[in-house]
């Protein structure tokens, strides 16, 4: 995937609409995490290095298709001046007479931060006027938000088609990140799938089958891999609609010499409760009345040996209810191991990153992938409209 560059550019001058993902938590009024802003601050400090003058916007949370205080960027802003030791305003107005004046008096070196864009319904429409409006305040556009490339809305899409774009440094390390996982991947390529539910990763194992030397199954989706083996699954979390599919995936794996695990022992609760009686039991299966919630002893012997060997490594999804201490030991046993590894990591998946992060081996892992939805459809083989629009096109 070829992309225009930021570094290759002189932007001395120029009005730049920095598309960024500043989609924090806010809670009483103040941004509880400000990891997202923090991965963007290369791109802003480069631009600004190059004289750019930044209208930088941003959604947050799912506000109505309307203006509405609970989601509103002030809190954000607030956060995000402490952050940059340059000028920084505020634009209650996206698009408008207000917020085209106030993107004209910025000076160079200069930041304008934008309202929520998904107080507009137009956003989330991609429509041609609203991208029209946006592509008024700036002479370029950039964007630095892969966390919303899956989605073909007027900031993430419709307003590269009417300036000049390019890709931020954020943008293209994750498109770099994951896509050298699909293309020429250093071996073994060992994926380790888990999560609750298999009705979310069938995409991404079918199109990683063909890719990966190794697979390992973990969490909830683990039992309907299981049941489609016969093997007592107790009560435990299961999508019967995906068994069948389930079935074929494993057969699949056999056919084309992939090494495909699912787990052999478990840990195993009563209840889904902090506080239920639990047991460990081995791949004879669950008993009834009960349900899986951790993989067990054996099992994280077996992925860590796989893991130990690998030279790639992608990992998205927890192996149990990690929020539970009880429950959390496959999912930090597996963090550790990943950390222990020389492989190239890359964790996706907020559940991941927050595994990761308690395990306290995030800074051992080659690549922490902001994307949630955006990375798994990349991973899926899709094409992502943000990123498809920021393509050099033949012509260029």
């Amino acid at each position: 995937m070829k992309l225009h560059k930021i570094e290759e550019q002189n932007f001395k001058g120029k009005r730049i609409f920095l598309r960024v993902d500043f989609n924090v938590p806010v809670e009483d009024g103040k941004v509880t995490d400000v990891t997202r802003i923090e991965k963007t601050l290369p791109t802003i400090e480069l631009l600004l290095s190059k004289g750019a003058r930044l209208i930088i916007g941003s959604h947050l949370g799912r506000p109505k298709g309307g203006p509405d205080p609970k989601y509103s960027m002030k809190p954000v802003f607030e956060a995000f001046q402490k952050l940059t030791k340059v000028k920084v305003s505020f634009s209650e107005q996206v698009v408008g007479s207000e917020a085209v004046t106030k993107s004209k008096a910025l000076l160079d070196g200069e930041i304008l931060l934008l309202e929520n864009l998904r107080f507009h319904k137009e956003e989330e429409e991609n429509e041609k006027g609203f991208c029209k409006q946006l592509a008024e305040l700036a002479d370029v556009y950039v964007n630095d938000a892969f966390g919303t490339a899956h989605r073909a809305h007027a900031s993430t899409e419709g307003v590269a088609h009417l300036i000049p774009c390019f890709a931020g440094l954020l943008m293209r390390k994750e498109i770099e990140m994951l896509g050298s996982l699909l293309v020429r991947p250093q071996r073994p390529f060992v994926a380790i799938i888990g999560g609750s539910k298999v009705s979310s990763k069938i995409a991404i194992l079918k199109n990683l089958i063909d890719k990966v030397d190794h697979i390992l199954i973990g969490g909830g989706m683990a039992y309907t891999f299981l049941r489609s083996r016969a093997v007592p699954i107790g009560k435990s979390l299961f999508e019967k609609e995906f068994e069948s599919e389930a079935f074929q995936i494993i057969d699949r794996a056999g056919v084309q010499g992939i090494d495909l695990q699912i787990p052999v022992d478990h840990v195993i609760a009563d209840n889904f409760d902090a506080n239920a009686k639990t047991k460990n039991v081995d791949k004879m299966g669950i008993l009834d009345g009960w349900m899986g919630m951790d993989i067990g002893p054996k099992t994280i012997d077996n992925y860590s040996k796989v893991i130990k060997n690998a030279k790639t490594i992608l990992w998205n999804g927890p192996m149990g209810v990690f929020e539970m201490e009880k429950f959390a030991k496959g999912t930090m046993e597996i963090a550790k191991a990943i950390s222990k590894s020389s492989a190239k990591s890359v964790v996706g998946g907020g559940d991941s990153i927050a595994a990761v992060n308690k395990a306290g081996v995030a800074d051992k892992i080659t690549h922490i992938s902001t994307g949630g939805g955006a990375s798994l459809e990349f991973l899926e083989g899709k094409t992502l409209p943000g990123v498809a629009c920021l393509l050099v096109k033949d012509e260029d």
